[in-house]
């Protein structure tokens, strides 16, 4: 059975929701994942549920713990030295990249610092980065400290492609800024607010024609659909691994630097970054391991890194296909079920996400006339867990994972 509701006549009862749970490939999947009681977990864009995979991971490394103490680094089948390689590989495939080409590190701010301080060269006139008024503010935050680093005014050399409606970022907006001044471009995969989806691989393509850096915060993409960096010829990605790939509350974050970029000297450098087969000789002069492992400053964080090697094995035996497919149809209904409400329902309620599949990511904003409090609190009294953007955005974000139709017909019985 086709799960895109628009295969379908449009049915607003909740037996056709039970029927479209019922047809679901991936509906197996949810009994691995833990939910509040009582609850309607919509959240995935902020943090995704506890998976049985991942609790198994976090339960191994603390025996290895307890039984080998600092052994625990080099012995058994699964050392922790390497440990963020390991991730990195299991990671790479679900974003289009090669093995070696992603690490599991850090934070996503942290390493937005790091790849951004080696791979933005400023030289002459053309000495800014050009990012977007809707990106994630930790994301400029981290820019023009960059900036600044270099003796630059973020006023005069951090460029903000302007959006026309306060939601969304028109493509062909940024590439009219991609001046002779911009060294290095950074966006959102996914506009964090509306869940508009970007067209990396335009802008990737533009950017790079153009002789600039280019490079993605992928927050609200890694999990949610197939990305292609390698063939986009993205310069770094980065992402955190706690949204749609589940790995937990803090849990480490993941980079990605294309190949071409492996002979360049990381400006952040750590000790862990260092060269894997001397790593330990202690040499004060710092050569760097020619891979996306270079660019880790500090030792992984073994439980913070555990959970995600569970989580991604999920991912990857659901396939990333699959999850895409079913997101855009969850997403569809929920949208489709919303603008059938009269007046937008008690609430006022319009959708604020691209109808467009193409243009649309894993999460629907919902956008009321009125007071946008109220309808969080009247959501979250029916034990629906969403959140709020003030002044008046509500962000749905089902998983495919564990998220079905019938979870959001019950939203939609809220606002009606």
């Amino acid at each position: 059975m086709d799960l895109t509701p628009a295969s379908h006549r449009f049915d607003e009862s909740e037996r056709h929701a039970h029927d479209l749970d019922a047809a679901d490939p991936l509906r197996g999947f949810r009994e691995r994942f833990t939910a509040p009681q009582g609850k309607i977990y919509l959240l995935g864009n902020s943090l995704g549920l506890m998976c049985e995979d991942a609790l198994r991971e976090v339960q191994r490394v603390m025996v290895e713990w307890e039984r080998n103490g600092v052994g625990g680094w080099f012995e058994g089948d699964q050392p922790w030295v390497s440990m963020a390689e390991r991730l990195g590989s299991m990671c790479a495939p679900i974003m289009g990249a090669k093995h070696d080409e992603v690490v599991a590190t850090g934070t996503t701010t942290v390493n937005i610092h790091s790849l951004v301080s080696t791979l933005f060269t400023p030289s002459g006139h053309r000495d800014c980065i050009l990012a977007d008024e809707l990106n994630f503010p930790s994301d400029l935050y981290a820019l023009a400290g960059q900036l600044r680093l270099r003796g630059l005014d973020p006023c005069d050399h951090l460029l903000l492609a302007r959006s026309r409606d306060g939601r969304f970022i028109e493509e062909e907006d940024v590439i009219d800024m991609m001046t002779d001044r911009v060294a290095l471009v950074h966006l959102p995969s996914v506009v964090y607010r509306s869940g508009q989806l970007l067209d990396m691989e335009r802008l990737a393509r533009a950017a790079r024609e153009r002789g600039m850096v280019v490079g993605f915060d992928c927050c609200h993409s890694a999990g949610l659909l197939p990305h292609r960096l390698d063939d986009w010829d993205v310069d770094y990605a980065v992402w955190c691994s706690y949204k749609y790939l589940n790995g937990g509350p803090g849990a480490s974050a993941f980079l990605y630097i294309n190949r071409r970029h492996f002979d360049r000297v990381p400006m952040l450098p750590g000790w862990f970054g260092y060269e894997k087969r001397r790593q330990f000789e202690m040499n004060t002069h710092f050569e760097h391991q020619r891979s996306a492992g270079g660019w880790q400053i500090s030792s992984p964080t073994l439980l913070g890194a555990a959970p995600i090697q569970g989580a991604l094995r999920v991912i990857l035996e659901a396939g990333m296909e699959r999850i895409r497919h079913k997101s855009l149809a969850m997403t569809s209904y929920l949208m489709r079920m919303v603008d059938a409400l009269p007046d937008g329902g008690r609430f006022g309620v319009k959708v604020g996400t691209p109808a467009d599949p193409a243009r649309r990511g894993g999460h629907v904003a919902l956008e009321s006339s009125g007071d946008g409090m109220s309808l969080f609190e009247a959501l979250t009294c029916d034990g629906i867990v969403v959140d709020h953007r003030p002044p008046g955005i509500i962000r749905v974000a089902p998983s495919s994972l564990y998220n079905g139709f019938h979870d959001l017909w019950r939203v939609v019985q809220v606002l009606r």
